[in-house]
């Protein structure tokens, strides 16, 4: 593999790295799977606290007395946040470590996670949403790294979809206990909350030690490039970093977009209630760890592009089928399979990205390109709310399948990297 640039093949099946050890034994096999834990552990902290801010919104407008324009922002500050985190904590990990870097960010995320309860204006509420956010930013990326590190080559899609399956974890946590706990003790304490599950989760990475590949990739001589320009050095570097973020950036938007407003709307339109509207996100995010385990599973045998295909024309049928749904069972039914074509593709991001760029680099660039997916997600509440406030929301819902169409045009940028040894 030419230093900094994505190749255009991969290796021959005999060819063997640090990060893909021939043949396995039972301690890398270990090593993986507490690697996986360790991530999704912290990816779940991630969903969890951001789908207990949709939760929350209306209790934490109401007891602080915001503005529309200010509830509206929150997450919009809370995903700037996790750019300003990614880009950080990312080319940290790459240089210092990536159990290390992780643990600050946890570290980071709990404190100001915590001190969103204790909030008294606005101006409180804004700062600790941004620094949590940077907290968060740190996750994904390092998380992702550390088990595309971790496992062998012919199963890294299903590894890295397992981490995202933490995400999952989070959020449906967030949907079944954020009504029971806002009414039984406040929004306050559905906030403070997110600090034990943080804690122990820093707790049990201090005993994790580096992967292989960052190890190896420690004991050579660091390359003249810096991480954060590994990502546009050459040209095939340039091309796979655009697809990449045309994938994050829509992937996000659709899922933001839908996942914030839909409880509202449900409620609104249907007048379920907030318990009803937390079922069907209950539903739609076991819909969504369906398609995140299929997409890794597919990913690895058919490779890549396909998958990625396939499901970027599932989230195309599916979101305009779902616009049109009417009845309770319906709308249940279509969000968990919806859900499974729209978020799977989270599952193959952490394969896809980990076989394009080195070592050096790679926490940094799947810290950057999915955190600046989600700087563009951020905006999808707001974009969706203007939509909706003209055409209604059923028409907006439908329009972000477009964006969809958009998804599949970029992958044709991105290089087919199934089964490579990492760099």
């Amino acid at each position: 593999m030419p230093q900094h640039s994505a190749p255009s093949a991969p290796p021959p099946p005999s060819e063997t790295t640090a990060a893909d050890p021939a043949p396995p034994d039972a301690a890398a096999d270990r090593y993986a799977r507490k690697a996986v834990v360790a991530s999704a552990v912290g990816y779940g902290l991630e969903g969890f606290d951001l789908l207990i801010l949709s939760f929350a919104l209306s209790a934490v407008t109401a007891g602080l007395h915001l503005t529309s324009t200010q509830a509206g922002s929150l997450t919009t500050l809370t995903l700037i946040g996790c750019v300003a985190g990614g880009l950080l904590f990312g080319m940290l990990s790459d240089r210092l470590g990536r159990i290390r870097v992780l643990s600050w960010s946890i570290v980071l995320f709990a404190v100001f996670t915590g001190a969103t309860a204790l909030a008294q204006d606005f101006p409180q509420l804004a700062a600790f949403r941004f620094l949590a956010g940077m907290g968060i930013g740190g996750e994904f990326g390092i998380g992702m790294a550390l088990a595309a590190e971790a496992f062998p080559s012919r199963k890294r899609a299903r590894g890295t979809s397992y981490v995202g399956l933490g995400w999952q974890a989070g959020v449906l946590t967030a949907a079944l206990v954020s009504a029971p706990v806002i009414n039984a003790w406040g929004w306050r304490a559905l906030f403070a909350l997110g600090v034990v599950p943080a804690l122990a989760a820093f707790l049990f990475r201090r005993t994790m030690r580096e992967p292989a590949a960052f190890t190896a990739s420690t004991d050579r001589a660091r390359p003249a490039t810096t991480p954060l320009r590994s990502l546009v050095d050459t040209p095939a570097a340039r091309r796979a970093t655009l697809g990449v973020l045309v994938l994050t950036s829509v992937q996000n938007f659709g899922y933001y977009g839908l996942m914030t407003w839909l409880p509202s709307y449900l409620s609104q339109q249907f007048g379920y209630s907030l318990t009803k509207s937390g079922a069907w996100t209950a539903v739609t995010v076991l819909g969504m760890a369906c398609g995140i385990l299929a997409f890794g599973h597919l990913a690895d045998r058919i490779g890549r592009r396909p998958t990625f295909w396939l499901f970027q024309t599932g989230a195309v049928l599916t979101v305009l089928a779902y616009a049109t749904l009417t009845t309770p069972v319906a709308l249940l039914i279509g969000g968990a399979v919806m859900g499974a074509f729209v978020n799977g593709m989270t599952g193959g991001y952490g394969a896809l990205i980990a076989e394009l760029y080195p070592t050096h680099a790679r926490a940094t660039a799947q810290n950057v390109l999915f955190n600046l997916g989600r700087g563009v997600g951020g905006f999808a509440p707001l974009v969706v709310a203007l939509v909706a406030g003209s055409f209604g929301f059923q028409k907006a819902i439908g329009l972000l399948a477009v964006l969809y169409v958009l998804d599949m045009a970029a992958m044709f940028l991105i290089p087919e990297r199934k089964g490579a040894a990492l760099d």
